[in-house]
């Protein structure tokens, strides 16, 4: 078996780079669209692992999108399967909040949108030891949760990712970003780049060319830490 069960939130949602590498390492995606009524599984049986991608809702929106409670009330499951899940941006935001954490706006009325570097915490771990310029695109964050370990911080929102249990993580940037997506996130959601804090479009696109490769480098290696040296070959996460 080799099925990653992903979950989105928009039915023109991309999982971008996320799902190109993993069908190149020969699994299949099953994606999931809550908010247009797809079911999640009752169990994690039939899948290797999560990934709950980011959309512009919030993880504090039970009451008045009832998918965001499908979701909040659907993670323990995951968790409590033991399979690896990776939150992104939302992803992790509502991870956050099903272990207690409070997710919410920067108090100044802040926001991240663009390349911005995020810094290990010192902690020992691979993937988290050096600092990366990563893409984000958010207006929310949380804080991080009781028995959660810090991995990344950033200036703007301090936490920025986090490893709860063995194989839980929880980021807010994006790893999973193309080039083509930024062209569309920032053509439907041009509004958001007047907000404080935002980059502008061509300050996006620059970036992306300069830190692109670096993201993409990474987020190899982390899948495959993720996903453990059993379940792809030593060659590809070499």
């Amino acid at each position: 078996m080799k099925k990653i069960l992903i979950v989105v939130h928009q039915p023109t949602s991309d999982t971008g780079l996320v799902g190109q590498i993993l069908r190149a390492w020969g699994y299949t995606v099953d994606i999931r669209v809550p908010s247009q009524q797809d079911e999640l599984p009752p169990t994690m049986d039939n899948h290797n692992a999560v990934i709950i991608l980011g959309g512009p809702m919030s993880a504090n929106d039970r009451e008045t999108l009832p998918f965001i409670g499908t979701e909040l009330d659907w993670i323990p499951v995951a968790l409590e399967s033991g399979k690896p899940y990776l939150g992104i941006c939302l992803g992790a935001q509502l991870l956050a909040h099903v272990l207690g954490a409070t997710v919410k706006p920067h108090p100044d009325g802040m926001v991240e949108i663009g390349y911005f570097p995020v810094m290990p915490t010192g902690v020992e771990s691979e993937h988290f030891a050096q600092p990366l310029y990563v893409y984000h695109w958010h207006r929310e964050g949380f804080e991080l949760p009781k028995g959660a370990v810090s991995l990344f911080e950033g200036e703007i929102f301090k936490n920025q990712a986090f490893r709860y249990g063995e194989n839980a993580y929880g980021v807010q940037f994006h790893p999973e970003m193309t080039r083509q997506m930024m062209e569309r996130w920032t053509t439907d959601g041009v509004h958001m780049l007047t907000l404080p804090g935002a980059q502008s479009r061509d300050e996006q696109l620059y970036q992306h060319s300069l830190y692109a490769i670096a993201m993409e480098n990474w987020l190899k290696g982390f899948l495959c830490h993720w996903l453990g040296q059993d379940a792809i070959t030593q060659k590809v996460c070499a």
